[in-house]
């Protein structure tokens, strides 16, 4: 595939149409091209995002908030053209339809975050600006290898990772202590998790949580079970699915089961607020990430909570989903170079405050993994990955972890529609996963762009 340096466009001119509602399946049928929003008189560049500015009570968001809006100021007090963040709720970021819809009316923002599971769909829309001219050697190689792979295409870097984020189980001792379980009962196998997660259960705590909301944060949490048990969604060339293997089958009956059981809720506990339903008694377990950390050392610092690794089918091998989100410049936006720059500058080159920033964010601001050395170093000697959830996470969980697919719109959405159907539809695991199998089959038939990894 030949290199796209002024951003990519392998799909011409062809409008994206974007997320609506009641017409999500159609928005992501077919590959077609995000638009941009062009060059304007105003060069004064928008960084849409999920942190910043906010006003909370929430000390950790506040303190992501903060990071931003200094780096920003910092950027502004340097250099002609000037940076404006934008905040999107949360939910409209992850899951709705802002972002594409915003692009799809040639007004989509110069700076944006995305995660791995979403950089197909806005690479083949033709939108990523190529990173790579602004990047040093020395900065490319002091990133980790996996943290740029799903972020590449022909060896370019198209977005830059501010963090790693790993998957685990965390769990409440007290909960554990009331059940007369102890760090002996840490479940390994599957079969131990919903044994002890059924000791775990009463008329108000939730034994196992599992996520149960729809979208691109669910799917990456059903990656590593489906790992674990040998699955894959593609063949080795990629000119078929493999979804209806065995291992995806296996992963899909045990959130299956989870539900059927009564251990695993249908609905998130305390509105998916994993402290408060820890703090509050309404859940023992739940499977997430890294991030929580902070929420915890934040808002609940006295709480005896603990972490382990996910646990393993019989004969399968451990894994977890290496998530984080990166920083991208919009190639159609109003300064695609400069926004390319700002990414560079912020979390890219080699430079004190660059490397101290990104420190800033992965162990105060934020609890994540580095995705650079010299930031690892950093950390580590700030004595980031001292406490017990940070330990565990960076010595024990972190490795054997894999990096976040890349997969476009209709493959995601097939393998959604398979995880909701049989974890809250009760449809059968191996019926689900043949459904899923048939639809990514038909889209291989057509699909042009980069390899999925």
């Amino acid at each position: 595939m030949a290199n796209h340096p002024r951003g990519t466009d392998l799909l011409g001119r062809r409008r994206f149409l974007g997320l609506a509602a009641g017409a999500a399946a159609a928005a992501v049928a077919g590959p077609t091209l995000l638009t941009g929003c062009g060059t304007r008189a105003d060069k004064t560049l928008t960084f849409w995002q999920f942190y910043a500015p906010v006003t909370q009570d929430d000390p950790t968001l506040l303190k992501q908030s903060k990071w931003f809006e200094r780096l920003v100021e910092q950027w502004n007090d340097e250099h002609d053209v000037k940076v404006r963040l934008v905040f999107i709720q949360g939910t409209a970021y992850l899951n709705g339809t802002k972002l594409p819809t915003a692009f799809a009316a040639e007004d989509g923002p110069d700076i944006f975050l995305i995660s791995p599971g979403d950089f197909l769909r806005y690479y083949n829309g033709g939108v990523l600006q190529d990173l790579t001219p602004h990047l040093s050697a020395e900065a490319q190689a002091d990133y980790f290898p996996d943290t740029l792979t799903t972020r590449s295409v022909d060896g370019r870097i198209y977005a830059l990772p501010m963090e790693v984020e790993p998957l685990a189980m965390f769990y409440s001792r007290p909960a554990w202590e009331k059940a007369g379980l102890s760090e002996g009962d840490i479940p390994k196998t599957w079969d131990d998790l919903l044994g002890v997660a059924e000791k775990l259960t009463t008329g108000q705590q939730s034994g196992l949580v599992l996520e149960t909301v729809p979208g691109y944060y669910q799917n990456f949490t059903f990656y590593p079970w489906m790992w674990q048990a040998g699955g894959k969604v593609l063949n080795a060339d990629q000119t078929r699915s493999t979804l209806d293997g065995d291992g995806v089958v296996r992963a899909l009956t045990l959130w299956h089961d989870s539900v059927r059981t009564g251990v695993s809720p249908r609905t998130l506990p305390a509105g998916g607020d994993l402290i408060a339903g820890l703090t509050q008694g309404l859940a023992a377990m739940w499977h997430s990430g890294i991030w929580n950390v902070a929420s915890f050392r934040d808002n609940e610092p006295d709480f005896d909570y603990g972490v382990f690794k996910a646990p393993v089918p019989e004969g399968g091998e451990y894994t977890t989903d290496l998530g984080g989100w990166a920083f991208v410049a919009n190639a159609r936006g109003r300064d695609p170079e400069t926004a390319a720059e700002f990414c560079a500058y912020a979390l890219g080159s080699m430079e004190d405050h660059t490397v101290k920033r990104v420190t800033d964010w992965c162990v105060g601001a934020k609890t994540d993994i580095a995705p650079r050395k010299s930031v690892l170093r950093l950390a580590t000697e700030r004595g980031g990955y001292k406490g017990e959830a940070m330990k565990a996470f960076k010595d024990d969980i972190f490795p054997g972890g894999r990096a976040e697919p890349r997969y476009p719109p209709v493959i995601y959405k097939a393998i959604s529609d398979a995880i909701q159907a049989t974890q809250l539809a009760g449809a059968d695991p191996r019926q689900a996963a043949e459904t899923a199998r048939q639809a990514v089959d038909a889209y291989l038939e057509t699909y042009e762009g980069p390899r999925m990894l």
